[in-house]
């Protein structure tokens, strides 16, 4: 009896913290280290300077934020408006309707992109022509489903006799969608934007089958590694990180004045 009294609960989140230490903590030390060190091991600010002073990596953060922008916006553009038709529906079988938006998931990453690349190939001709294009198709299409569940869930859980007051009150379909709806469903459409904007800066794959020679965030990582130099390589992971750390608390006050909405699962 003793000994079950002297057990916590707490304890069971041992398994998790040492987890968290050897996987994230851990190497999280060892990208510090690398990035604020030269090749001697030595203490250094120069590969933090040398990223933005050098006009190819400035060059590259750019076109990967443009890239994400660009793919956040039309999957944003996309989702809201099939999310709210679905969410506000009364159909009865609008729960199938979701599950095909989630059915691509299901299929191997590569495997869609490389349908898509042949249908592409078959409208296009040669994908070297369009490669901006092309990659904002591919991210689209992968990124999608991540944008419209958490909008749907959100819409889907809103008090409908809000929109039947603010009728009452004399308000059109158009004022209790911009007045009630819209700013009820800004807490899924932050979800939605943190899950697409962030993979979009470093999903370097779907450029690559796209036949987009164009570096991003991800690649530029992976060229620098591939080459041996961690410093550096280090660094730009280190940036990046920086900026995934602000989208994510720029998202997450969007959400704190309301409850969390917009769950994936």
């Amino acid at each position: 009896m003793g000994a079950r009294k002297g057990f916590s609960r707490k304890y069971l989140g041992i398994p998790y913290a040492v987890f968290l230490a050897i996987f994230v903590i851990l190497p999280l030390f060892v990208i510090l280290y690398y990035a604020f060190t030269d090749g001697t091991g030595h203490f250094t600010i120069g590969n933090l300077t040398g990223f933005f002073t050098d006009p190819n990596t400035l060059g590259t953060l750019l076109y990967s934020l443009l890239i994400a922008f660009s793919t956040t916006a039309l999957c944003l553009a996309i989702s809201y408006p099939v999310a709210y038709i679905l969410a506000m529906s009364n159909l009865k079988r609008k729960s199938v309707l979701v599950m095909l938006f989630v059915m691509p998931m299901w299929i191997n990453f590569t495997l869609r992109i490389t349908a898509l690349k042949e249908i592409l190939t078959v409208v296009e001709g040669n994908l070297a022509f369009h490669p901006f294009m092309n990659s904002i198709i591919g991210m689209t299409y992968d990124f999608l489903p991540f944008m419209i569940l958490p909008i749907y869930n959100q819409i889907s859980r809103l008090d409908r006799s809000l929109l039947e007051a603010a009728a009452d009150l004399g308000a059109g379909s158009f004022d209790a969608f911009a007045r009630v709806t819209l700013p009820l469903s800004m807490p899924g459409v932050a979800s939605g934007v943190s899950m697409v904007f962030l993979p979009a800066m470093t999903n370097y794959v779907v450029l690559d089958m796209l036949y987009n020679s164009t570096y991003i965030m991800g690649s530029l990582i992976g060229s620098y590694f591939s080459a041996y130099d961690w410093h550096n390589g280090s660094m730009i992971a280190l940036v990046l990180l920086a900026i995934i750390v602000i989208v994510t608390l720029a998202t997450d006050a969007g959400e704190e004045n309301d409850q969390k909405g917009g769950a994936l699962i």
